[in-house]
């Protein structure tokens, strides 16, 4: 199935935009300039600032935001263009605003992330932006703390081809194969990617993350975005999708999730199997009818025989 194109929901006021969630009332979004705060906006679905969320904690450069079923927020301050963190950090946020600060380590040198992904279980996945060969999937190896750094376990890679889908900063086939956003359905039962020009939706039919990310995917064009870094689901599986630059909308793409959810198991019942006419047993009446011509035939052999074999015997007597 070819999916719709996305629609304009209403323009949003924030100038760098990297990170959107909803649930389905609100949208939350936070932007990658943060002037020393971690500061979450909390939007009506006209776009329109209600609450600030503030958290007190100073983020190095928040590309991603993450929400789980109970309303959790997790800000993925994992940006490194320059390549010169020593770690990452992922920021808890209650909705009041208290915050827990975790602090990861790749094991494989140092990386630039835009993408946060939460599983059924709690467990964050950190998807990095590679301009060079496929992005890379991580998770901590233990529980996270805020007092130590939590070392990362690559566990997949996803490679994503080439597409002529127009938009993106960089005017090249750059734009369509660097991942800048993740987003989960609330029950994990759907997760996407997005690059600056479309999304990828994968199905995650038994809550393995790495394992969801080596099937097809489905391909959701998401052009003219002019640097689309936000990527999210509605609870009811619509998706939405924003950019940065002031006054850029949210979109939305009605329905998108299903058209990645596994078919449902189908039980239908077997149709009835028609009236055969039944075999005739040997010793039925239509079986002896059947038969008569070749017992006509046997009985005249035998009583041929017979008679040679009597003819013989009287000759010799």
């Amino acid at each position: 199935m070819i999916p719709p194109p996305p629609v304009d929901v209403c323009p949003v006021a924030m100038q760098e935009l990297s990170g959107l969630t909803s649930d389905g009332k609100q949208f939350f979004a936070v932007s990658d300039s943060d002037n020393g705060t971690l500061r979450i906006q909390v939007m009506g679905r006209d776009c329109v600032v209600t609450r600030t969320i503030t958290a007190p904690v100073d983020p190095y450069d928040v590309e991603d935001l993450a929400m789980t079923p109970d309303g959790t927020l997790w800000a993925s301050d994992t940006g490194d263009n320059n390549k010169s963190r020593t770690t990452v950090a992922l920021h808890k946020v209650s909705p009041t605003g208290a915050v827990e600060r975790y602090r990861v380590t790749y094991p494989d040198g140092k990386h630039d992330a835009e993408a946060l992904l939460i599983d059924k279980t709690g467990i964050p996945y950190i998807i990095t932006k590679e301009p060079l060969g496929s992005a890379l999937v991580y998770r901590p190896t233990a529980p996270l703390r805020t007092d130590v750094s939590v070392p990362l376990e690559q566990v997949t890679r996803v490679s994503l081809s080439t597409t002529d889908t127009p938009g993106g900063p960089l005017e090249g086939t750059l734009d369509s194969r660097l991942v800048t956003g993740a987003a989960s359905m609330s029950d994990g039962s759907v997760i996407a990617l997005r690059t600056y020009t479309d999304a990828y939706l994968y199905p995650v039919p038994d809550g393995d993350i790495a394992k969801a990310f080596s099937g097809d995917p489905v391909r959701v064009p998401l052009p003219n975005d002019p640097q689309g870094e936000a990527i999210a689901f509605d609870p009811d599986g619509t998706l939405l999708s924003a950019s940065e630059g002031a006054g850029t909308p949210i979109r939305s793409v009605a329905g998108a999730a299903a058209l990645a959810q596994p078919p449902a198991p189908t039980t239908t019942t077997p149709p009835p199997v028609a009236d055969q006419p039944q075999s005739s047993s040997p010793d039925s009446p239509s079986s002896s009818w059947q038969n008569w011509p070749l017992a006509l035939t046997l009985g005249g052999l035998v009583l041929i025989a017979a008679l040679v074999i009597g003819l013989r015997f009287r000759r010799r007597a």
